[in-house]
Order: structure tokens, then sequence, then C-alpha cells
């Protein structure tokens, strides 16, 4: 799943793709570097982030999928678009004009996602982007995910979804420790996922603040940039396919693609 943010204030490429000629290039690059699915936003999730109005978020939006929709029609690759929103209105849009999976950090749109006809990613988030990484808490943070989500999945599947994913949401709501320990007991949550009948697992660590923690210069205490976080992201990227994640969500398609190749049947 390649990241594709048509917003002026994401962490990692906020204002790159600003407008839609850009983003869509930039999706069109994407698809050609190896992508499955590109999945449009158009309201930043980042801690800290404040929501955008409906009317600001279609406008961001619809005009990328319909033209990427339009591209992927001609060329004929087996290529997916997704929309990664909370606002029912944008979901409804976004599947109109041609998206076929609601990415969705609030875990709410299941009965959107049913009426069309189309698949839904429930991602776990504690609180809100704006205020979740004030002070997150957990007793044991890969069981309390866990539970959440199969909750969740299970109204989806009730609800007639036939396509169901769920995601951790590594950096919604969680402390460094806790993203590493959500990582470790990832094959609990694969395994909990299929028996619960859904999809697969999702999992986006892709130059999270995470891995700039880890990757941090001796003594500096401040996190590594954005631009030097490429390595963890691949290892976690790595980490998650080995653990049986069925998607990984991700801003460098291309060096991620060929270390899929480099694992092989191991991925």
């Amino acid at each position: 799943m390649g990241v594709l943010n048509v917003t002026p204030d994401s962490f990692s490429d906020g204002g790159l793709y600003a407008t839609a000629e850009s983003a869509v290039a930039r999706g069109l690059d994407m698809i050609d570097a190896g992508a499955d699915l590109i999945d449009v936003g158009g309201e930043s999730s980042r801690p800290g982030a404040e929501p955008v109005p409906v009317g600001v978020e279609l406008e961001r939006v619809i005009p990328v999928i319909e033209a990427l929709a339009a591209a992927v029609g001609r060329t004929g690759p087996a290529v997916r678009l997704s929309v990664d929103t909370v606002k029912p209105e944008v979901a409804r849009a976004a599947l109109a004009a041609g998206a076929s999976l609601v990415n969705d950090i609030s875990a709410s749109l299941w009965e959107v996602a049913g009426a069309a006809g189309a698949g839904w990613v429930a991602m776990h988030m504690r609180g809100q982007p704006r205020t979740m990484q004030e002070s997150p808490r957990y007793g044991a943070v890969a069981e309390e995910v866990r539970s959440f989500l199969l909750e969740r999945a299970g109204l989806a599947l009730q609800g007639g979804v036939r396509e169901v994913w769920v995601d951790p949401g590594i950096g919604f709501g969680k402390t460094k420790a806790h993203n590493l320990s959500l990582l470790r007991h990832l094959d609990d949550l694969v395994e909990a996922a299929a028996g619960a009948g859904c999809a697969g697992v999702v999992v986006g660590t892709s130059r999270k603040n995470f891995l700039g923690l880890l990757a941090a210069h001796r003594g500096s205490g401040k996190p590594a940039p954005v631009a030097d976080r490429m390595e963890g992201s691949l290892a976690t990227a790595a980490a998650a396919l080995v653990a049986g994640v069925g998607m990984v969500r991700v801003h460098d398609v291309a060096a991620t693609v060929q270390m899929t190749r480099l694992y092989g049947p191991a991925a």
C-alpha cells in the first residue's frame, strides 16, 4: 500500500503532493514502482493534527481518485485504490469515484464499506490524532489492541463486509515501547485475524517517530529526521511480512518492493 497524502501538513510528505496534478503523478510513479494499492488521504492524522472540513477533504481527494482510477483502467494493472478517511461522506464519494477499500483509522465506517460492497481496514487508535500522543497508557498493549480489532472486525463481518483488514495502529496513541511490543506480537494478531475470518493484517511503520527515536544519535535526545528513517522502515516492514502480515503501508514503494523480492518465499 503506497501512501499518497494530498495534504499540506502530513508528517512526512505534507505539501509535496498538495495539487491534484502532483498527487496523480506521484500515484502513477508508485504504481510503476510496484505498489499493489494506492492509499489517498486528504486529512493529516499525524500527532497534533486538527481535523479539516468535509468539503476541503473532498476537494483534495476526489479528483485524485477519479484520475488514478481512469489511468488504472486504461493501463490495466492489478492496482487498487483506497481512501484514508474517517468521514462517511468522504468514504462514500471516494468509493463512487473508483476506490475499493476504506482505510479507517477510526474503525467506525464498516457500514459505509458494506453498503458499497467495498473492503474495509479497521485500525486501532487511542484517542484522536490531536491528543493521541499525550501519555498513552495500556495494561497489556498487544492484548488490548487485538481484542479491540477482533470486536470491530466481528461487527463488520456480521454487517456484510466481505473484505475486512485489521491494523494495530503503530504510532497512533502508542509510545515507542508500545509500538515495539505490537511488532513482537504481530504473529499472534495475524493468527487471530485469520481465525476471525479477516482478509489479513495491515501494518504501517513507514518513517514514523519511534523509528526516529531508535535511530537517534547517541546523547542527542532528538529523533532522527524523517529522511534518515529508511532503514527502520524497511526492517520493520520485513519483520511484519515475515510474521504473516498481508499488507504494509509505506512511503518508499520501490525500496520496499525490492526488499520483498529479496525475501522471496520467506515474505
